[in-house]
């Protein structure tokens, strides 16, 4: 009876071993992977900063550019979702004195209402790219920096 006990109990710790050396290779070969992901993302952003004349900034700028459909999209799909069942347009053109009918005003409102570019930058921790920036807010930003 004590030598089955021992071998039940060796083969409880050998099942136990082989099911961690499983789980430890798991984890070894998903940490491998993230490594070559990241070690090919860096290089390829090594190659886009050589691209743009060595300017790590100016590389940023162009993947900023080339993602700029999807933050557009992202943000058409935050309104996109407002579900507006009726809209009955009394319209006049100028009552309030500035010749900007309310249903423009209206339409403005509401694309106004989306997170500027600038916010958006400003969540992620980084600066808009000045050639996104309009004459008064370029002016604006030289002013605070002196």
């Amino acid at each position: 009876m004590e030598i089955e006990a021992e071998a039940e109990a060796e083969r409880i710790r050998r099942q136990a071993k082989g099911e961690a050396d499983a789980i430890l290779y798991k984890m070894q070969a998903q940490a491998d992977g993230i490594y070559a992901i990241l070690t090919k993302q860096a290089q390829g952003f090594a190659e886009l900063v050589q691209a743009a004349g060595g300017d790590p900034q100016s590389a940023i700028t162009m993947m900023i550019t080339d993602k700029l459909p999807e933050l557009v999209k992202a943000q058409v799909e935050a309104i996109k979702g407002i579900k507006i069942d009726k809209v009955t347009v009394w319209d006049s053109l100028g009552k309030e004195g500035d010749g900007v009918p309310s249903t423009a005003k209206f339409i403005s409102g509401m694309l106004k209402s989306l997170p500027p570019f600038e916010d958006i930058f400003k969540m992620a921790g980084m600066d808009l790219p000045g050639f996104f920036k309009s004459k008064a807010e370029k002016t604006e930003t030289e002013q605070t920096h002196e």
